[in-house]
């Protein structure tokens, strides 16, 4: 006879990083998974206050041939980002007079944001791009690669409407969860301009290794630009019908 009794939990638990089947200590958690919740707690502040290092990000990108601007949003600092999301939404004036100045974008302008989880534009970023570049057909030598520092999804709108593009592709780090603290969001928007809503925009979240693995959110992303420009729309009239049957056999 089998003296030990297995948890039916264990083998969802093999499947997902999620918190379940923790298991208890009379009416507690076991002192294990208390210190991994206060180290996940402690690693998603770290991701919300931690800076972007654009000194390093925008050499990368440029060691790859992106042709890389930069740019900062009305919160002038971590603080101000935090307690004003609108700021955080608008261009400075002065970036978006510079960015007038530029040449326009050929077809789409790349905007890369350090939201609130800087780590996630940091780790996830120059990999995505390079995987979409490979699937996206434009000249990606005048393609401007904008690196905007403590920006939110709607700064694009400003980005995108400054450098004449037809479409803004915002690659943001997301909101950190308690197992997720990397996690970056795309965000696509057609003509973009300030002022704009939500309901106009299509998002792909959860990008990253351990969530939406690159190639598969390259794919959609691929197919989202397309369509976006082809049918020249965005948000919920643009439905996300690409075949996966590919990317899952590869």
């Amino acid at each position: 006879m089998d003296l030990i009794q297995h948890n039916p939990w264990d083998e969802l638990r093999a499947h997902t990083s999620a918190r379940i089947a923790l298991g208890r200590v009379g009416s507690s958690l076991p002192t294990a998974e208390v210190l991994k919740f206060g180290l996940a707690h402690a690693q998603a502040r770290d991701a919300v206050h931690r800076p972007l290092d654009f000194a390093t990000l925008r050499s990368q990108l440029e060691a790859h041939g992106f042709r890389c601007l930069q740019v900062a949003s009305d919160a002038p600092d971590r603080p101000t980002y935090l307690l004003r999301p609108d700021k955080g939404r608008r261009l400075q004036a002065p970036c978006a007079a510079r960015l007038q100045q530029e040449a326009p974008a050929p077809e789409l302008a790349m905007v890369l944001a350090d939201g609130l989880s800087a780590i996630a534009i940091q780790r996830h970023a120059l990999p995505l791009l390079e995987l979409f570049r490979q699937h996206f057909d434009t000249d990606w030598a005048n393609t401007p690669v904008v690196l905007a520092e403590q920006g939110r999804v709607a700064i694009g709108d400003g980005i995108g409407e400054a450098l004449r593009a037809r479409l803004v592709i915002v690659m943001i780090g997301e909101r950190p969860g308690l197992s997720s603290p990397d996690s970056l969001g795309i965000y696509l928007t057609y003509q973009p301009r300030p002022g704009m809503m939500d309901s106009q925009r299509n998002c792909i979240s959860n990008v990253r290794p351990e969530g939406l693995p690159y190639a598969l959110a390259a794919h959609k992303l691929d197919f989202l630009a397309r369509q976006a420009l082809r049918l020249r729309l965005s948000g919920v009239e643009l439905k996300d019908d690409s075949s996966l049957q590919n990317v899952l056999s590869n």
